[in-house]
């Protein structure tokens, strides 16, 4: 039997006051300041996103994230709150900083 992938949501969240489906992750406003962040297994390539997901890539993206948002939340303060499922985080509604890299190897 293999791996169940994760492609899209569509969850009925109490209170929740918007829905945005990004090019990996979903992510639910619940209220005016909670973000419930799903990241899926959909994978993209020059912002289109491809019709077959790999299986597990939410998870591990969520769990790299969380982390490294562990790790360093006594340097800077951020918005992670929760880590509920190995897919899924929680925390609070915040002004991002928009960075953006590509590394690739030599």
């Amino acid at each position: 039997m293999g791996a169940q992938s994760i492609a899209t949501t569509d969850f009925q969240f109490p209170g929740r006051t918007a829905l945005y489906h990004g090019k990996v992750r979903d992510v639910y406003t619940i209220g005016d300041d909670l973000l419930i962040s799903v990241a899926t297994d959909r994978i993209s390539a020059f912002d289109v996103i491809l019709p077959k997901p790999i299986p597990y890539k939410g998870q591990v993206l969520n769990q790299l994230a969380a982390h490294f948002l562990e790790k360093t939340a006594d340097i800077v303060p951020n918005w992670l709150q929760a880590v509920p499922d190995p897919n899924v985080s929680v925390g609070l509604k915040a002004e991002p900083v928009k960075i953006e890299m590509v590394i690739r190897g030599v």
